[in-house]
């Protein structure tokens, strides 16, 4: 069993390219034995962003603080605490921080749709 508060666990930069003032806690992953879905928190500071991008595997995301826009291929719609958004596989999207505040959230992947 984990349990810790979520500052403890480090934040990183991401090493995709595009992806500005972000950064990733991996709350949950594998390292924890955690086999099948991973829970990550993003925080994102004005003008962050993540980068314009697809996968094979679907996001679950729940919005915890801040404002910001979600970027499809059918444009942008806004972001606020409270807010849950599903990105299907290969569906081409980005997360963008609107406002003074910081944006962060909830981002659940599965693994076995990884490898």
């Amino acid at each position: 069993m984990k349990h810790v508060h979520y500052t403890d666990v480090e934040a990183e930069i991401p090493n995709e390219e595009g992806a500005e003032n972000v950064t990733i806690r991996w709350l949950i992953s594998e390292k924890d034995g955690a086999k099948n879905f991973a829970m990550r928190l993003f925080e994102l500071q004005k003008g962050g962003c993540s980068p314009w991008h697809q996968h094979d595997w679907e996001h679950e995301v729940f919005v915890l603080e801040g404002k910001g826009k979600l970027v499809s291929e059918e444009g942008e719609e806004e972001l606020k605490p409270g807010d849950i958004v599903f990105v299907s596989p290969m569906e081409w999207h980005q997360f963008k921080q609107d406002g003074e505040d910081v944006l962060k959230f909830l981002c659940l992947i599965p693994y076995k749709d990884k490898k």
